[in-house]
């Protein structure tokens, strides 16, 4: 049986979802955005795709491959092919109307203010904008934002107007690097500005089937988010919230997800809670990124992954109880900008009470930058332990274990000219 998994040919949960699939009996085709025009340049038979044209993507896989009996999608862009690919096949997943709303934080914003969620004051502008006339609109404190970018990237807070302006030119030279002109996408045309909204902040991971959201488990975010930058570092599970609030939080979701029309499948959620409630800050049609869903199991063992899969073909989850006691996961933050040399002090790490492992995904000699231009992290440590508290502290002291070397990142100069004596 082929199961279609749709993901950037550099996404960290591509392997993940391959090895569960081939353990289930399964047969994966993976489809991402390698280069069309090289004989398999990833070792991987991805079956090529443009996320920048989604729907010619879709018609081309669909003429090609045949008897594919489920999809799954592992990071934004990929989301909105496999919106694509599947309605063209007529397999169970978001619509793509769904996706590309859940990817855009203005038509996000906009449905949940018309389900009647609460939504802090918010509106966009053009990247051409006078910052200093955009900033006359703009309450205190306030978030700017790029559409269309995940993970906290060119997200930043302003207090006043000249912190405003300084936060709009930094987005607007973020937006217009070549990486992002290339395949430029209408929505990161824009920047949005928000109501800055305080109090705590957390992730829901859930399964949305035939429209109803199955909670698969809340994280906390200890760290306070509170700007000018927004780094996620840690996430803990279960939350220390009272039972309550955490029943709050999902019925904020499942109003969000259903205001954003996604119905089924994986999505990974972020919102803050104050004593106002929930504000939902987005809901992405996708799984948690990165190699965080190994924090995940279920019923004794049992996979993210597996989940994900089995609700693609269609299989009852019945019953899913989250493995425990506590578990937690450190995305490892960039120190400093410049060239990854490398990492002293995993031994250690390894050797602190509750750390059931440590991965550096970091490459020597690839070049780093810190929010918010930057786009990744370091590695991850995961934890687990008896409590929340002490998964926290687990992962904090392994962090303090490690020492990262870099080298300074120095501009290409021009060659210089031999002057004619």
């Amino acid at each position: 049986m082929k199961i279609l998994i749709v993901a950037s040919k550099l996404g960290y949960q591509t392997r993940s979802f391959t090895e569960v699939a081939r353990r289930l009996g399964l047969e994966p085709i993976l489809a991402t955005d390698r280069c069309g025009s090289l004989e398999d340049p990833w070792g991987d038979q991805a079956f090529p795709l443009k996320f920048h044209q989604p729907a010619e993507s879709a018609e081309r896989l669909a003429r090609e491959i045949s008897g594919i009996a489920g999809i799954v999608a592992v990071g934004d862009l990929p989301a909105v092919a496999a919106a694509h690919i599947a309605a063209r096949l007529c397999l169970p997943f978001h619509s793509t109307a769904a996706v590309e709303a859940a990817g855009n934080k203005y038509l996000a914003r906009e449905r949940f203010a018309a389900a009647g969620l609460p939504v802090p004051t918010f509106f966009r502008v053009p990247l051409a904008t006078d910052p200093a006339e955009a900033g006359l609109r703009a309450p205190w404190p306030c978030v700017l934002k790029p559409l269309g970018l995940s993970g906290s990237r060119g997200v930043i807070r302003a207090n006043n107007p000249d912190e405003f302006v300084t936060a709009f030119e930094r987005i607007r030279t973020l937006l217009n690097a070549p990486e992002l002109l290339r395949h430029r996408h209408p929505a990161l045309g824009f920047i949005q500005v928000e109501e800055y909204i305080p109090g705590r902040e957390f992730a829901l991971e859930g399964l949305m089937i035939r429209g109803k959201l199955q909670t698969l488990a809340i994280f906390d975010k200890p760290d306070p988010l509170e700007g000018p930058f927004f780094e996620e570092t840690l996430y803990v599970t279960p939350s220390r919230e009272p039972l309550e609030a955490q029943a709050a939080m999902s019925q904020a979701i499942q109003g969000a997800a259903t205001a954003l029309g996604l119905s089924d499948g994986p999505i990974h959620s972020e919102l803050r809670w104050n004593d106002r409630g929930a504000w939902v800050l987005e809901v992405a049609a996708r799984p948690i990124g990165g190699l965080c869903s190994r924090v995940l199991t279920f019923n004794g063992g049992t996979p993210l992954e597996e989940v994900i899969l089995r609700h693609a073909l269609g299989h009852p989850l019945g019953k899913l109880t989250l493995d425990g006691p506590a578990s937690g996961v450190m995305m490892i933050p960039i120190p400093r900008n410049g060239l990854y040399e490398g990492c002293s002090g995993v031994e250690a790490a390894l050797g602190v009470g509750g750390i059931d492992g440590v991965e550096i995904t970091a490459q020597p000699g690839q070049r780093f930058q810190q929010l918010p231009e930057g786009s990744s992290y370091l590695g991850f440590l995961f934890a687990r332990g008896p409590a929340p508290a002490e998964v926290e502290a687990s992962l904090r002291r392994a962090h303090g274990c490690l020492q990262f070397q870099f080298a300074t990142a120095l501009p290409v100069m021009a060659k210089p000219q031999r002057s004619a004596l």
